[in-house]
């Protein structure tokens, strides 16, 4: 229960750092990202619970990673993330699931995910921001990538990447479980 108060109150500080740098006022940061200015409110408060859909939408429009809305500052050079200590960020009915390992430094910082589909099962997704590039290499099973209505399918070993600025959906397909690694490359932001 702390550590969730704790990523809460991360959370909290880090979006409204954010929106400050960016001058949005909550009325208008809630209009870009189409969140009622009461959930943001309880955002800011550390007293609201988003779901990831709606982090994503608000990473956008801050022109930030997700993980920058959710990490506290870095803790050295070299930082190694243990899945199993990560929280997944989507769970699906069936048992998929996305983890935000971690975001690298930089101005121009990339996400790097760790994805669990079951067959059939599927994470619709908004299109991000002009300029964010997804990489998706399938380490085991099979997937299919939806990207502006036209599936694409990717199995083990293939690596498939895109402009994410469009309507997109990743699926599970075949029989088994598909283990993915996703990269999301963000363009250059605004400095902190």
């Amino acid at each position: 229960m702390a550590e969730t108060e704790a990523a809460l109150r991360t959370l909290a500080h880090n979006v409204r750092a954010a929106r400050t740098r960016a001058g949005l006022s909550l009325d208008e940061l809630g209009r870009r990202a189409n969140v009622s200015k009461g959930a943001l409110v309880a955002l800011e408060r550390a007293q609201g619970n988003p779901n990831f859909a709606t982090l994503v939408r608000l990473a956008d429009t801050l022109g930030v990673s997700v993980s920058a809305l959710l990490e506290g500052p870095p803790e050295g050079r070299v930082r190694v993330v243990t899945a199993d200590t990560v929280e997944p960020l989507w769970v699906g009915e069936q048992g998929s699931e996305a983890r935000l390992m971690l975001t690298t430094s930089g101005a121009a910082p990339v996400e790097v995910w760790r994805w669990r589909l079951q067959p059939g099962e599927e994470y619709p997704s908004h299109p991000h921001q002009a300029g964010v590039v997804e990489t998706i290499s399938v380490t085991s099973g099979q997937m299919v990538l939806v990207a502006d209505g036209t599936e694409h399918p990717i199995q083990a070993g293939q690596t498939a990447t895109f402009d994410a600025n469009v309507p997109h959906t990743y699926r599970g397909a075949g029989h088994d479980t598909c283990h993915l690694i996703m990269t999301v490359h963000l363009p250059p932001g605004p400095t902190a």
